[in-house]
């Protein structure tokens, strides 16, 4: 009876931890929500699905799968210089995290993240990467990825900040096979929309590194 007993409290204690994490888990999306409803909502609009050529996509399951927490923390965080994206650090660190907590709430697939950024760097060529680019990216991204500056629909990813947040991994996989329910599709393969190679897809990134003078590869 008493071993019976004292394995009904240990069962109990389990159950109310479990509760208690679930409880908390559900009160941080919450709170991220209202965050996110508070600050985040006129650029990246409702369930953060984006604007093209305002505000990108934050709930997008390719980006959910390759970006990390400590990718959309920086972002937020540290914001993009020279774009519409300000920095959000007076939220506070665990006001990030809320925020965070919130869009992973739009997952559908498993986070990939650190499969993604422990791939190699890239072995491309920058003077071919840039033909390339200028064949098939400055018409939705602007000349040297200025992006929606340039009055164009894409991203800014030749920003300086974006560069220095993201691995050649995360590049890699963005080109290859673009994001889902947004103009950027994807670039490799038969339905890819110039189906490149994996050498001029590496040419790709060895170019978008440069446009980053600084040169310090997210990790």
């Amino acid at each position: 009876m008493k071993c019976t007993s004292i394995l009904n409290g240990v069962f109990g204690l389990t159950l109310f931890a479990i509760s208690s994490a679930g409880f908390a888990a559900s009160n941080q999306v919450k709170q991220g929500k209202q965050i996110y409803e508070q600050n985040c909502i006129y650029c990246h609009q409702a369930d953060a699905i984006g604007k093209p050529g305002f505000a990108p996509s934050l709930t997008n399951k390719e980006l959910l799968s390759i970006a990390s927490d400590k990718f959309f923390m920086s972002t937020i965080r540290d914001g993009r210089t020279g774009t519409g994206m300000p920095p959000f650090a007076h939220l506070g660190k665990k006001g990030i995290q809320d925020v965070v907590a919130y869009l992973r709430t739009y997952e559908t697939t498993a986070n990939r993240s650190k499969t993604i950024d422990a791939q190699p760097a890239s072995y491309g060529d920058a003077r071919q990467g840039q033909f390339w680019f200028n064949q098939i990216c400055v018409t939705c991204h602007g000349v040297e990825g200025t992006g929606y500056a340039n009055g164009v629909v894409g991203t800014a990813i030749g920003n300086k900040d974006f560069l220095r947040k993201v691995s050649d991994g995360f590049i890699r996989e963005t080109v290859k096979h673009g994001r889902s329910n947004t103009r950027m599709l994807g670039f490799m393969g038969p339905t890819g929309l110039a189906n490149l190679r994996k050498e001029e897809i590496e040419d790709i990134i060895a170019y978008m590194r440069t446009l980053d003078k600084g040169n310090n590869r997210g990790r």
